[in-house]
């Protein structure tokens, strides 16, 4: 079953369609540059503009960088904050007459490592970390998510973590790749010792560099990029779409 994957990140709202059985990508990938404000309105018109490119009536799932219960956003960190209590479900409904299904979009990137990436057939705990214009993060035990965990927020020198390590602020601060990999592993280092997990896999833009900051990383745990690079976000939010809305 084809459905609509997008992902609304801090810099670019991205999309495709995905073969949600296989995971494979059925089209390229269209990303137009994330208004500003992110409002409520103004996103939900940027995720019309992209369904509308592909000509596309059917089901789609969207990965938000916010908390989400049941369709509704309740934070915005790299969104503008008139998106808490926004039935996001709804209005992206509404707006482009194609049902839709919203989750967390580091959530939606673990759900397609798991299922058909770096994660696949792994037991245990494995973190997926997504590397952008924040720091998302997905928690599996055994297959099994734990939505929502947004441990990017940490704190970190009295900073949230993904004010001092994402890889927006390795661009702000032009840092080296061996300045920023410091940070970002003192960050996976604070993860790992909370939760030792099984496996960590790096994802988001970031995942694409990987061998420039790999030999900086100094973990207990194995650390791989995710096998399906920045369009996990994509494709995760499609099948947790067809399964949500198929159930």
């Amino acid at each position: 079953m084809q459905v609509l994957g997008i992902d609304v990140g801090g810099s670019g709202v991205k999309g495709l369609l995905v073969e949600t059985d296989t995971g494979a990508v059925q089209t390229e990938r269209i990303r137009i540059p994330t208004p500003e404000p992110a409002t409520p309105q103004t996103v939900a018109e940027a995720i019309t503009q992209i369904v509308r490119s592909f000509e596309w009536g059917g089901p789609v799932g969207c990965g938000f960088p916010a908390v989400v219960q049941g369709g509704i956003i309740r934070t915005a960190a790299n969104i503008d904050q008139s998106w808490i209590g926004t039935d996001a479900a709804r209005l992206v409904t509404e707006e482009t007459g194609c049902s839709t299904f919203v989750l967390n979009d580091a959530d939606a990137a673990g759900i397609a490592e798991m299922r058909f990436g770096a994660g696949r057939e792994v037991h245990g705990v494995v973190f997926i970390v997504t590397v952008g214009t924040g720091l998302g993060t997905a928690l599996f035990v055994d297959g099994i998510l734990l939505p929502n965990t947004e441990l990017g927020h940490l704190f970190l020198h009295d900073v949230k973590a993904e004010r001092y390590a994402s890889d927006a602020t390795r661009k702000k601060l032009d840092l080296s790749w061996e300045d920023w990999g410091a940070r970002f592993n003192e960050y996976l280092l604070h993860l790992e010792s909370l939760f030792w997990p099984d496996l960590v896999i790096i994802g988001g833009g970031a995942s694409k560099k990987y061998d420039k900051f790999a030999g900086l990383l100094s973990l207990r745990s194995p650390v791989v990029p995710a096998a399906l690079l920045n369009n996990a976000g994509m494709i995760g939010a499609a099948v947790a779409a067809r399964e949500a809305l198929v159930a």
